[in-house]
């Protein structure tokens, strides 16, 4: 039961992929061969050209030969190479390639070297080759570790470096490239100089920054470790634990529990895995996964190994996502090997899941879907019979190879034609040297449409593919491709997945997130933990006024003093400009109080000119009145330049007329009072201040005063003029605009030079006002100079202790009742009497007053 459903969910998984258009993918089956682990996956394979015309050729013993899965893929991609290359007649005419292929020609490399020393003895130097038959140079293409290779290519310089070149498929090597030690050491990896940059703009195209790394302990890994470690450092990812897996089976053995507990223990859900399939690392990768420990594993696609049988699960969350050198399709791989087939079998269903591969391209509605298999069939026979039609990387290495060879032979060829040699004799043993020349030059056009380049200082940046594979019961795997990775694409654009393929492949678009320190938000900042990487931190608050409005950010930007930070601290608001306006309750009310006191004084204005022939008017200095009321209405009306948005016009004109203005009404009323004192305190004997009184003179007090504040506002306005001052600090989210007096000695000079006027005015009212006459001004002259030197004194602390508009509102306060001060205990009592009490407005109660007073005093 358990066997047929599974069979019935692995043959339902294609229909998913019906209605997907781009980008390519392809189903893979494979064989999990426990057995095969052992032996090595490469081999080596002698190609030589022949003179002769191209004949018809079957490769179909190659499915015979007893061998592992790849090694015969790598045979058939050869095969097909030399097939499509023989049918060309344009590339080598008259001219074919050959090679044989035996169960001898795959080997462990300690069997390999068991063989070249038998070899060596019995002068049989190659394996699947026989040296009687060499008559022209040939291409040795060879996949062994670099120590084999190494051993393979000094066999070849040190013996028979005029009849080889030596090309290799497979992992690239740093040590292989040294064309001092092997000038005639070709290999068709690339370097993967941009793996490691290829691995970090994945793992950031999922905002991950805590990831393991299992490395093979040897020159390769070490140096993938200083390009992903220098690629990192530029991205801000961290390593959670860097596991170096020895070479020595027994050393590793010895620590094998140390690195399984690692990787257990850490926080980690991403885990990269770079070496050799052949090493232990592979050993401890199959070990991992059959204990259990799902994590996600980025690496290459070599690394497509499957997992036990007995450990399958069918959890979405977790997989292998595995990077590939970025290839062309090529088609005809498929025909060519099933022309090669010669199984026949009953059921047509089962031949077509035996060669399942969906190609799904822009150009077709649908990929190929399976319906009708036999479900009688079990897991076993699928094993078995299945077998991936894609052309991996190591089979295109071959291909371009063999296209390499035939292109070097070419231009050998041609070259020959214009010159041939003098000595028959040497040509053979020049053949080899031209043909070395030859390809160390070629670069062309495979039929695929890739550039290939045999030069290896003019290689471009390998782009790559990215596949996700995920393993099923008995060793059956789907590898589907998702995405791609280009290094020419700007910084951040370089890898493009397919959300739609991704959630095909896994069942969920969803990642697990592998974070060392959940993400600090808008409104945080980062503060690094102490001995910990730079992915793991605190993250804190931003400090008052200040923002962040992305994740992870390591300062906080202070808001623009127009602006202030909002509660969450992510966003800077526009500040509220605050001013007194006429708009608001406030200046309203003031600008109303001051129109409808310069109305008053306006009508006691008019009620004293109407009345200006009464004896109370005419006995008061109607002149000095008229200035008086005249000059309160300009006090009234002065708060109206300290209310509306300031400018440097308003602020100067505020100050400079607050203080001529006030000037001139003080000034004012001290003209009275010294009139009211002589008037009153002159003897007959005093001719001078009797002459003094009637010609006015004490009405130039007025012009003198004023002279002289005026002198004071134009030292002010020299030295330092007000102007707008914007405060922005005082209030959290206003700024406020205020006139700044600039001065402030200056200031207080001016109130200085008033409160002196109204103390003086105040001081002789004080003394003359028990004077007799009907209508003496010294009690309301004091009065009114009390209260002008009250409101002012008050002023200056309540001044101090108030900010923005209600400092304003307190000067135009200030300003209106010390006004209303003086219109009211100097005005209203008069304009009583002329419109209320007309009978004591007139001379005979004037006599009968003076008369009184004088006899009581």
């Amino acid at each position: 039961m358990f066997t047929l459903i599974l069979l019935f969910f692995l043959l339902n998984i294609p229909l998913l992929v019906a209605d997907f258009i781009y980008p390519r993918c392809f189903w893979r089956m494979k064989q999990n061969e426990e057995k095969d682990r052992n032996l090595k996956r490469g081999c080596v394979f002698i190609i030589r050209a022949v003179q002769q015309p191209v004949e018809k050729e079957s490769f179909s013993h190659i499915l015979n030969i007893e061998t592992h899965t790849e090694n015969r893929k790598y045979a058939l991609a050869l095969a097909f190479s030399i097939d499509e290359i023989n049918r060309n007649p344009d590339l080598l005419p008259n001219m074919s390639l050959r090679f044989g292929f035996s169960e001898h020609s795959c080997y462990w490399e300690s069997i390999f070297n068991n063989r070249v020393q038998a070899s060596l003895q019995n002068h049989d130097f190659l394996p699947n080759f026989n040296c009687k038959e060499l008559t022209k140079c040939v291409m040795a293409l060879t996949k062994m570790n670099w120590k084999a290779t190494v051993t393979f290519s000094t066999i070849i310089n040190n013996f028979m470096s005029q009849r080889f070149l030596h090309l290799t498929y497979g992992t690239f090597h740093p040590v292989l490239s040294d064309h001092e030690n092997f000038p005639y050491l070709y290999q068709m990896a690339s370097e993967d100089t941009s793996l490691a940059l290829a691995m970090v703009s994945f793992i950031i195209h999922f905002s991950w920054n805590w990831v393991g790394l299992a490395i093979s302990d040897n020159d390769q890994g070490i140096q993938f470790l200083s390009y992903l470690r220098r690629e990192m450092e530029i991205n801000t990812v961290c390593f959670a634990f860097v596991n170096m897996i020895p070479m020595s089976m027994n050393l590793y053995m010895s620590r094998s529990e140390v690195y399984y507990n690692q990787i257990m223990t850490s926080s980690t859900n991403v885990v990269i895995i770079y070496g050799d399939i052949d090493s232990t690392l592979a050993v401890s990768f199959r070990m991992w996964k059959s204990l259990g420990i799902q994590r996600i594993w980025v690496t290459t696609s070599q690394w497509d190994i499957s997992s036990s049988k007995k450990d399958f699960t069918f959890g979405i969350d977790y997989g292998t996502f595995a990077f590939g050198h970025h290839h062309s399709e090529i088609s005809g791989f498929k025909i060519f090997v099933q022309t090669l087939n010669s199984f026949k079998y009953s059921d047509e269903d089962l031949i077509k899941l035996e060669w399942m591969h969906f190609n799904c391209e822009a150009s077709t509605s649908k990929c190929k879907t399976l319906k009708n298999c036999s479900t009688n069939h079990s897991f076993e026979w699928l094993m078995v019979h299945t077998f991936d039609m894609a052309f991996i990387e190591e089979s295109y290495e071959i291909y371009n190879a063999v296209y390499a060879f035939a292109h070097a032979l070419h231009d050998m060829t041609f070259q020959k034609i214009d010159d041939l040699p003098k000595d028959n004799g040497k040509e053979l043993d020049n053949s080899c040297k031209k043909l070395h020349s030859s390809l160390r030059k070629t670069h062309f056009t495979n039929p695929v449409g890739d550039r290939v380049n045999m030069n290896e200082r003019d290689k471009l940046q390998e782009e790559y593919d990215i596949f996700y594979i995920w393993n099923f019961p008995q060793g059956l795997g789907l590898k589907v491709k998702i995405g791609m990775f280009s290094p020419y694409f700007p910084n951040g654009q370089q890898v493009h997945l397919s959300e739609d393929m991704i959630k095909l492949a896994k069942g969920s678009s969803q990642m697990p997130t592998s974070v060392c320190s959940a993400n600090c938000g808008p409104g945080f900042r980062k503060l690094g933990m102490d001995g910990m990487a730079a992915c793991c931190f605190h993250c804190k608050p931003c400090p008052e006024n200040e923002i962040s409005n992305e994740t992870n950010v390591d300062y906080c930007v202070q808001c623009p003093e127009d602006k202030y930070a909002n509660t969450e601290q992510n966003h800077c608001i526009p500040k509220v400009v605050v001013f007194l306006s006429y708009e608001e309750p406030l200046g309203m009310a003031l600008s109303l109080i001051s129109l409808c006191f310069s109305a008053v004084t306006t009508v006691v204005l008019g009620i004293i000119v109407k009345h200006h022939s009464t004896p109370i008017v005419k006995a008061n200095n109607r002149t000095l009145t008229y200035i008086l009321l005249i000059s309160l209405i300009f006090c009234f009306l002065c708060p109206l330049l300290f209310i509306g948005h300031p400018n440097s016009a308003t602020c100067i004109l505020q100050q400079i007329t607050f203080g001529v203005v006030f000037t001139v009404s003080v000034s004012t009323v001290l003209a009275k009072t010294i009139t009211v004192v002589l008037a009153f305190k002159i003897t007959a004997s005093q001719r001078m201040m009797k002459y003094f009184l009637i010609s006015g003179a004490s009405n130039y007090t007025i012009p003198v005063c004023t002279l002289i504040q005026i002198i004071v506002c134009a030292v002010w306005l020299g030295a330092s003029p007000p102007s707008v001052d914007i405060d922005s600090q005082s209030e959290h989210g206003r700024i406020i605009i205020v006139c700044y007096k600039g001065s402030v000695n200056a200031f207080y000079c001016v109130l200085g030079y008033l409160a002196t006027l109204a103390f003086g005015s105040f001081t002789l009212a004080f003394f003359a006002r028990n004077l007799p006459g009907a209508f003496n001004e010294a009690k309301s002259i004091t009065f009114s100079m009390l209260v002008f030197c009250s409101v002012w004194v008050t002023f200056i602390p309540v001044y101090h202790s108030t900010k923005g508009k209600v400092m304003v509102a307190v000067e135009i306060f200030s300003t209106l009742a010390s006004s209303a001060g003086m219109l009211g205990f100097i005005f209203v009592p008069k304009c009583y009497t002329i419109l209320f009490r007309p009978d004591q407005n007139s001379l005979e109660m004037i006599r009968e007053k003076s008369s009184s007073r004088s006899h009581i005093s």
